[in-house]
């Protein structure tokens, strides 16, 4: 066909909203013009009960420590736990999750399964403050240790290691003490093979079958935890947790990771990062027919909040658009360090 055989374009009016109605480009953007219509047509919705606080318990009274890395979150003694689930309550969020900075360190982590232990005394005052709120509890060792790992260390071939198997019996232990203090779900985050199992045949025989079980099922070796191990003071005192926890570079065996957990109990399934791994969250949903939660992390908070800080993006338009995309990819549940800010913002 030569130019001249080619038709004439349709004259269109490009001065307002409503263009020739024959030129299809326009029916899509008839659909965007108002406030109103987009907000009636998106597809992703975000919604506070969807989002999950992680709050950071540490012992004493009237205590509020900053935390550098993590601008706006702090660690709290018990008496701001009990206020700040107060507040989730009030902004309709989803619930809490906690995790322990305990007076004492340990190679065991005792503090973790004592219930006088400070997630504990956590769990309690939250839900004394605010008995409808879903509390959760992260259940792991790397902040209740002294050498920051998420197990019992043994000598494994000539290098210090976490024990898997010595380490799965503690975990049922420490889950068995959050729910007989009121945790209405517990979350393992530890990556140990078989831990979810553990902790169901703990749960059941304690008790507590009622209690769901949110795995950690597919964690990855990242530098975006950078943040929260200031917050949990949870850093490792030597090596690093790429023995347990997942290469990044790697998805099927995330899908596998997943698919073991829901085998041994998981009732939901998280995958941590969110938004460096948002194809791992589709994935998921893509092939798993449970609950996906993913853990917006302390690094990609920290991001956020240096670029606003710096006057170099819009702070607030930036927590809305990374929460719907980590919906959009498939998330059921979000946790998050801007659950406040984002029911402010949902109004």
């Amino acid at each position: 066909m030569y130019c001249d055989d080619i038709p004439a374009p349709l004259a269109v009016n490009y001065n307002g909203p409503m263009a020739d109605p024959r030129f299809p480009a326009t029916r899509l953007r008839r659909l965007r013009y108002h406030p109103a219509v987009r907000r009636l047509l998106r597809n992703t919705q975000l919604d506070p009960a969807k989002l999950i606080l992680p709050l950071f318990a540490r012992p004493g009274k009237g205590v509020r420590q900053p935390i550098n890395s993590m601008p706006g979150h702090a660690q709290l003694s018990v008496d701001f736990i009990a206020e700040e689930a107060r507040q989730a309550a009030k902004f309709g969020l989803g619930g809490i999750i906690l995790f322990g900075i305990p007076a004492e360190k340990d190679p065991l982590g005792r503090d973790s399964y004592s219930d006088s232990g400070i997630v504990q005394q956590a769990v309690k005052a939250a839900k004394d403050a605010a008995p409808e709120l879903l509390v959760i509890t992260d259940v792991c060792f790397c902040e209740y240790t002294d050498h920051g790992h998420c197990g019992v260390i043994a000598d494994c071939g000539g290098r210090k290691d976490v024990d898997n198997d010595a380490t799965l019996e503690l975990l049922a232990k420490q889950a068995l003490s959050h729910a007989r203090a009121g945790a209405d779900l517990v979350a393992p985050s530890g990556m140990m093979d078989g831990m979810v199992g553990a902790i169901r045949a703990a749960l059941d025989g304690g008790g507590f079958s009622h209690v769901p079980i949110m795995s950690y099922a597919a964690k990855y070796a990242s530098s975006f935890y950078g943040p929260f191990r200031e917050a949990a003071a949870s850093a490792p005192q030597f090596g690093d947790r790429r023995s347990y926890q997942m290469d990044g570079a790697n998805i099927r065996e995330a899908m596998r990771e997943i698919a073991l957990d829901i085998e041994e109990g998981a009732d939901m399934i998280m995958v941590k990062p969110a938004m460096p791994y948002l194809d791992v969250i589709a994935a998921a949903r893509e092939r798993f027919d449970v609950p996906i939660a993913a853990y917006q992390v302390s690094g990609e908070y920290a991001m956020i909040e240096a670029a606003a800080r710096n006057n170099w993006s819009d702070r607030d338009r930036v927590i809305m658009e990374s929460l719907t995309s980590i919906r959009r990819a498939g998330a059921s549940v979000i946790l998050t360090y801007y659950a406040k800010d984002a029911a402010r913002l949902l109004g």
